[in-house]
Order: C-alpha cells, then structure tokens, then sequence
C-alpha cells in the first residue's frame, strides 16, 4: 500500500508541476490535474488536501535539490571545484525537474507569496554563504576581483535558462527535447565562462 500512495503522490506532483508551469496557481484545476495524473480527483484531496498545500509541495520539490546544490560551497574548498560542481548540479535541476523549476521563478517573480518565511530564509541565507565564501577566495587572491552577487546571478540565470525558457531553446535548437548530451554540453561551456573570467589576474 505505501508503494501504491508514493506512486500516486509522485504522479500528481509532477501532474502538478506541468498544470501550475503551464497555467499559474489561480487557473489551474485539480480536477485537471488529476486527469493529466490519470487518478481520481478525490485523491488529490485525499494526498494533498487542498490545492494550496499541492503547490506547496511542488515548491518543496525544487527548494530542497537547490538548498543541496550549495553543498560544495566552503571556504576552504578550491574554487574551481566547487564552482564547477554547483554548475553541473543546478544544470542537472533544470534537467530533471523543468516545471517545478518553471513554477519556482513564477513564485520569486511575484514575491514569493506562497513561501514560508523559513523557507525564504534558507534560501536567502544559502545565497549569503555562497557569496561569502566567493569574497573570502576573492580576498585570498584565489579568483579575480569580480563582484561575487553578480556571479552568483550570473549562475543562476546561466543554468536555470534550460527549465524556464525551454520552449525558446526548443525553437531555436529545433529539438523537441535536449539529450543528456546538450545538457553535458551546455554545463561544460558555462563551466568554461565561469573558471575563465574568474581565472585570477
């Protein structure tokens, strides 16, 4: 039985994820979320209680594989290490999870109405310790004298542009979907941008 319910949580998150990227929290509907899920709609109530708590859950999806990609961040680690393994990981975000990373930016773009204030600040106080440590191997000489909020923007929009703007990348690329090689591809050349411009004068 518990296999059953993880199967069917699992298929109306992600029903969810494609339903609240594509239409927004306020037009979107559980019984088409349920339909895209192929359950009954009682049962999204019945795992999730409200659609409220349904996107919730979507959020918690992509916040924790976010908080887990700064993993590498410490001051003591080598730059270009811990540089490229945050890269290679936000990619691999963008990658497996595109909608609920879609649905993440629409939440920070309205000013993250439906995040907790704990949640917030795990984030924010993720952001801080990953420039921190940046400005400590700034200090140290160990990268260039580059604004290190601006890198971490720069990052984010570098990786995060192949979940939230697949549909442009699809049109200019002329594939339907990326292969794993794109996305390898793509993580090798932003890799490259970034250890280069932060080479040390």
């Amino acid at each position: 039985m518990s296999s059953i319910r993880e199967r069917n949580k699992q298929l109306i998150l992600r029903a969810a994820s494609e339903e609240f990227a594509d239409k927004g929290f306020a037009a979107s509907k559980t019984s088409d979320i349920a339909a895209k899920a192929g359950v009954p709609k009682p049962n999204v109530y019945y795992y999730f209680k409200s659609k409220e708590n349904l996107y919730r859950e979507v959020l918690e999806s992509i916040i924790d594989p976010i908080l887990r990609a700064s993993t590498p961040f410490n001051a003591d680690g080598e730059p270009n290490e811990v540089l490229s393994g945050y890269i290679r990981s936000k990619i691999l975000i963008s990658r497996d999870l595109p909608f609920a990373s879609k649905v993440f930016a629409s939440e920070i773009m309205h000013g993250a109405p439906h995040l907790s204030e704990s949640q917030v600040e795990l984030l924010n106080a993720q952001a801080r310790h990953n420039i921190d440590c940046i400005q400590i191997w700034i200090d140290r000489g160990q990268i260039a004298p580059i604004d290190p909020h601006h890198l971490m923007f720069s990052i984010w929009a570098a990786t995060q542009t192949y979940a939230d703007f697949d549909w442009q990348i699809s049109a200019i690329t002329g594939k339907a979907k990326l292969e794993d090689s794109d996305y390898e591809a793509a993580t090798q050349t932003i890799i490259r941008m970034v250890l280069k411009g932060c080479a040390p004068d």
